[in-house]
């Protein structure tokens, strides 16, 4: 199945700048894997040697969260769209108004 992976821009760096690229699979666990061979780089980084995302990555087939489906195993199909989304976390804590 031809499956389109959107990129986000950090991503972006290690991917040739593609914000999409069309891999094949029929579940998510296989797409993530085409994705890994065809970018060494960013699948190491943002991949684990099993295809698990990292925890600060979220993946999204056609905007459902797979953890919710089959999670890897969901099965994907012909022009399927699969987002990979990089959570934000930390930051400053809020300041307190003081009255």
């Amino acid at each position: 199945m031809s499956v389109t992976v959107r990129i986000p821009t950090p991503i972006r760096q290690y991917t040739e700048q593609q914000a999409e690229v069309v891999l094949n699979g029929k579940t998510v666990a296989e797409v993530l894997e085409q994705f890994k061979a065809r970018f060494p780089e960013a699948g190491s980084r943002f991949f684990s040697s099993e295809s698990k995302a990292s925890r600060f990555v979220n993946l999204y087939l056609n905007d459902e969260d797979i953890r919710f489906l089959k999670d890897l195993q969901t099965p994907v199909g012909d022009n399927d769209t699969l987002s990979i989304i990089l959570a934000i976390a930390g930051g400053a804590p809020c300041a307190r108004i003081h009255r």
